[in-house]
């Protein structure tokens, strides 16, 4: 089968289950983007072919102590759906694959040793919270894959171009494919595949400044989000820098690591979906970088950042 076959097949497995839009990602052997776009599936298979060629021409890369490597460009696709909740996992560990293939309607092989499943989920999407279908998700991934999984994949039928793999670049492969085929959360739960809940963790406490006296004003998370860079992988901005901005900017008007916390647990969704952990540790990752700004050994204060 040629990597154009693999390719829109790949694409019909998503159809299959709801897939009814893509984010398209072009990007090069060093992981940075070239070229990114939103597309129709109508409009994805038109230009498939010209994309795939374009991709597979060798152009040379400069890589770490200025040596030179000809490769190509990777095609990460993004499959949205309006129905469907897709479950991404990634680094599938193998004892754990069996449990996990009777669900999904997809198996990839995106490099030696490297296997990925697809899983659609019915009955979620515009039916429950969005927060409610991110932590079934994480319940599924929890110590069955990489949990940072970001929804992108690459597409098969492509080269895998990363330094490591030079000169020997795999192909994504799809390994197994079930068109078609949904779940839902009582099926996951018999196949035994779904953590259960975690126990609720205590809230924060409330904020406090760390100077004398609390500070006049709250900074604004909105000014942070929207003066955020573009993200690499998804469309829209950066909200983890959105997140370390605007802690750096609380820390920089006076308030304290927990109270930067607090504030972003309550303005950020990222946060809450990640939990009280990244919540602190982004505050105190903004401490140090004002810290350093303070002392001249760092990049400019978030006050001049917004």
């Amino acid at each position: 089968m040629s990597g154009l076959e693999e390719a829109r097949r790949m694409l019909d497995l998503f159809a299959s289950v709801g897939a009814d839009r893509y984010y398209v990602t072009k990007s090069n052997i060093l992981e940075a983007i070239t070229r990114a776009w939103p597309t129709t599936p109508d409009r994805l298979a038109e230009v498939l072919p010209a994309v795939l060629r374009a991709a597979a021409v060798r152009k040379p890369c400069r890589i770490a102590e200025g040596s030179v490597i000809m490769a190509g460009e990777n095609v990460i696709v993004r499959p949205q759906s309006r129905s469907t909740a897709f479950i991404q996992l990634d680094d599938v560990h193998p004892e754990t694959l069996e449990r996990i293939r009777p669900a999904a309607f997809l198996v990839l092989a995106t490099s030696p040793g490297n296997c990925q499943a697809w899983l659609a989920v019915r009955g979620m999407k515009g039916q429950v919270p969005p927060d409610e279908v991110k932590d079934f998700a994480r319940r599924v991934k929890k110590g069955r894959s990489d949990k940072s999984a970001s929804g992108a994949v690459r597409l098969a039928g492509t080269e895998n171009f990363k330094v490591k793999y030079h000169p020997d670049f795999p192909t994504v492969a799809i390994m197994s494919a079930s068109p078609g085929r949904m779940v839902d959360r009582a099926e996951m739960d018999r196949l035994g595949i779904v953590s259960p809940p975690e126990p609720p963790r205590p809230p924060l406490p409330p904020f406090r400044a760390s100077g004398s006296g609390l500070p006049a004003r709250r900074p604004s998370y909105q000014m942070s989000l929207a003066r955020a860079p573009a993200a690499r992988n998804h469309q829209g901005p950066d909200r983890s820098m959105a997140d370390f901005v605007f802690c750096m900017t609380a820390i920089d008007w006076g308030f304290s690591i927990e109270a930067a916390a607090q504030m972003l647990f309550e303005e950020s969704g990222k946060a809450r979906e990640k939990g009280r952990d990244y919540a602190l540790q982004t505050a105190r990752n903004a401490f140090q970088e004002v810290e350093k700004n303070r002392t001249g050994q760092g990049h400019a204060t978030a006050s001049h950042i917004l």
